[in-house]
């Protein structure tokens, strides 16, 4: 059995308490009380004091430094009445400033400093009826001032039709507006007023635009609100868009764009003119879903050199010319094509680029150099990649055979026929179809939307 430590064998022996018992002497000691402990503070309450007291400081700052003053409504302040607080504040000046490309402008700064540079336009045309002039063509539109002296770009669809154009400056002076020249095909017109010592835009580059770039517009929507202003960014920089048939690469816009701002600036936040505001997306019926922030502008890169030309020469000098006329090519147009899309070659002009290539009529262009030619908007497209004297590869069918041949573009004739020439195309694919003052086809094509039509190229 194991025994434990003597010295604690000696707690188990009994004590004598008479004998052995130590007397302690000492004075009894109350019971203390423990301290409660700490209440917690509400910090919460502490904060929304704390806040409530800076406000007032703040609010009280301001007052005190003469930011707002008080006026009492109803009655006396002692008698019923309450305080409504007024802003002392004076407005900041804005100046306009030189549009000079060293720095960002405000939005205030850029209305300021380039709105004497936007003009109004109304155009329209009159007609002799009964021995009465009547107005036949009405439009509005807007544009800028591009020189000192008075020449003014706008868009070639405001002052298409018409044969009276006026211009209205900021300052509401109207000028009656000669129309220079224009082209349809990339929408761009030049108008010029008897005026000196005007504020003319400075061009900027658009192809620095960058998507999610602020950018402005200015002009006239609904021939009404003169000289508005609209901001917003750039949601894409090459955006391949059809108006009226015709395709355009485009700068896609937020800022809301409207019937009558076609034909105005788009302003870079340096004041700069990166485009030509030209069209905008809207639903056509109540049955499509409605859209909003989509605003197109012709990049100000792809057109000012014509621009130039237009002002030199009244017209585009060096617009490429194929010298056909052609349409769009259906497999339903030729039995048994090997194709089933292209741009069907209706006639030739004798000693035009076409002839020269060796190109004939009933020939389906399906390709100039790498672009693919599936309609005549990608002719269209294409074809403003190149100017006359241009060189290009071209692919082509005939009787179902692949070719390709080495063309070299004319130069469009000032008056060269831009309007549909109808034609029906012959089964053989060798001959012309017929034309002639009168054409069934175009009545067949203007209700049922036919593929056989012809058009300038």
């Amino acid at each position: 059995m194991m025994n434990y430590p003597n010295e604690y064998e000696s707690f188990n022996q009994p004590v004598n308490n008479e004998e052995t018992a130590p007397v302690l002497n000492h004075t009894p000691v109350e019971p203390v009380t423990p301290p409660e402990p700490p209440k917690k503070k509400n910090r919460r309450g502490m904060k929304i004091v704390a806040g409530a007291l800076a406000c007032a400081l703040v609010i009280g700052a301001a007052f005190g430094a003469g930011y707002a003053t008080n006026r009492v409504i109803g009655g006396s302040s002692d008698n019923g009445g309450t305080n409504v607080y007024f802003s002392d504040r004076e407005a900041t000046e804005v100046t306009p400033v030189a549009v000079t490309g060293s720095r960002e402008l405000s939005y205030t700064e850029l209305y300021a400093s380039t709105v004497n540079s936007v003009v109004s336009i109304n155009a329209s045309a009159t007609e002799n009826i009964w021995g009465q002039e009547a107005i036949v063509m009405a439009s509005s539109g807007s544009g800028f001032i591009i020189t000192e002296d008075g020449y003014i770009v706008t868009n070639y669809h405001v002052i298409n039709g018409s044969n009276s154009v006026s211009v209205t400056l900021y300052d509401g002076t109207t000028y009656d507006a000669t129309v220079v020249g224009g082209d349809e095909d990339f929408d761009i017109a030049v108008l010029k007023i008897d005026a000196e010592g005007l504020t003319p835009v400075v061009i900027g580059n658009s192809s620095e635009l960058q998507v999610g770039n602020d950018v402005a517009v200015i002009g006239n929507p609904l021939g009404e609100l003169t000289f508005s202003m609209s901001e917003g960014i750039v949601s894409c920089t090459d955006r391949l868009i059809n108006v009226d048939g015709t395709p355009f690469n485009m700068i896609q816009i937020t800022a809301a764009v409207n019937s009558g701002n076609s034909g105005g600036p788009l302003f870079n936040m340096y004041g700069e003119v990166v485009g030509i505001v030209s069209a905008k997306l809207s639903s056509s019926s109540s049955s499509e879903a409605s859209v909003e922030g989509l605003g197109f502008a012709i990049p100000i890169d792809d057109v000012v050199s014509m621009i130039e030309d237009i002002m030199t020469n009244g017209y585009v000098t060096n617009k490429p010319y194929l010298g056909i006329s052609a349409g769009n090519f259906s497999s339903s147009m030729i039995p048994n094509s090997t194709i089933s899309s292209g741009v069907y070659i209706y006639s030739v002009e004798e000693g035009g680029a076409a002839a020269n290539a060796g190109l004939l009529a009933g020939d389906i262009i399906t390709k100039l150099d790498d672009t693919e030619i599936t309609s005549m908007d990608d002719l269209t497209a294409a074809k403003k990649s190149y100017s006359a004297g241009d060189d290009v590869i071209v692919e082509y069918y005939r009787n179902n055979q692949r070719y390709t041949t080495h063309l070299t573009f004319g130069t469009e004739p000032e008056s060269a026929e831009t309007t549909s020439q109808q034609q029906t195309p012959s089964n053989d694919n060798s001959q012309n179809g017929s034309s002639g003052s009168y054409n069934p086809w175009e009545y067949f094509n203007r209700f049922f939307g036919s593929s056989y039509s012809g058009t300038a190229a």
